[in-house]
């Protein structure tokens, strides 16, 4: 689905402990809990596409559409409304967010009831409905979000088309500086030149992470994974400060050939989520092989060599 969701609700939480690692209270997750079944009660199937062909016992949607709207289990939706499924990451936050049409100031508020606080100790992962809704207008683009240190929050439809499907990733791998330090080899060709300058503001805005919130304690983390990589350890030492705005990238696509994109980064004012849009290469077909991936999506028009039969 997009925004990475998973279906399995196990993968995406675990038991929260305080410091004298006694459980968390959980008086929080039952008001999150209570909101969530508040919420759910209140909206129509029908605004949500579903039609009525039988009469329902209760308003609202059921569980079970919930789960499906949201791309997480039904037996993980009973545990948060009832006050049993301890932290929800952010992503499943955003993704119930969504399914629930709730407003900027209810996403908001589902956010810090999960525990998702805004603050210098904590990266900003909360997508403002503003932000879908340009999304959404920008949809024959590939598009991604990003937070502040390059983890991939949301994606839409033909930026999976185009880069392959994230879904497939597992959640803690999908950051943009994991993938460019530590591989797998993605379908992004660049030059040499293309390359180094591309990894050094990727840094350079890292960099600039670090001061804007020096107690995130996953962002040390991440620097401290980085690490491993020379190239990394070489280019950090630079000490660069930036933003990273733009670049070129040639994706190849084992289905349409090669696609020649620019891409800008818009950053949201506050939260700093990165906004990645994807755009044609002037004077190239990149427009026409876009326009067929939206169309095919992320099946294979041909199997491939291994997958045919003898």
């Amino acid at each position: 689905m997009e925004g990475g969701a998973d279906s399995h609700g196990s993968s995406w939480y675990s038991q929260y402990h305080d410091a004298a690692g006694a459980v968390r209270d959980t008086a929080g997750m039952n008001d999150l809990g209570n909101a969530v079944r508040a919420w759910r009660t209140r909206l129509d199937p029908q605004a949500v596409g579903l039609t009525q062909n039988s009469p329902r016992r209760a308003p609202g949607l059921r569980r079970e559409e919930l789960a499906v709207l949201a791309g997480i289990s039904i037996e993980y939706v009973i545990r948060i409304e009832q006050g049993r499924a301890a932290t929800p990451s952010a992503q499943v936050c955003l993704a119930l967010a969504r399914a629930l049409q709730l407003s900027d100031e209810e996403q908001a508020h589902l956010m810090r009831l999960a525990g998702h606080h805004s603050d210098a100790g904590r990266i900003p992962r909360l997508i403002p409905g503003s932000v879908h809704r340009i999304m959404d207008q920008l949809s024959g683009h590939p598009l991604s979000v990003y937070d502040a240190t390059w983890q991939l929050l949301h994606w839409n439809r033909l930026f999976a088309a185009t880069f392959g499907d994230p879904s497939a990733v597992p959640v803690e791998h999908r950051n943009m500086l994991l993938l460019q330090f530590e591989g797998p080899p993605t379908r992004a060709r660049y030059t040499p030149a293309e390359r180094s300058a591309f990894e050094r503001s990727l840094v350079a805005d890292l960099r600039a992470t670090t001061s804007r919130y020096p107690d995130e304690k996953e962002l040390q983390a991440l620097i401290v994974r980085l690490e491993r990589s020379a190239r990394f350890r070489e280019l950090w030492a630079q000490g660069l400060v930036a933003t990273h705005q733009s670049g070129h990238k040639i994706v190849e696509h084992p289905e349409v050939g090669d696609v020649d994109l620019d891409s800008d980064t818009l950053t949201t004012q506050g939260s700093n989520l990165r906004v990645v849009v994807y755009t044609p290469r002037p004077g190239t077909d990149a427009r026409s092989k876009l326009d067929l991936l939206a169309a095919i999506g992320v099946q294979e028009l041909s199997p491939r060599p291994d997958q045919r039969r003898v």
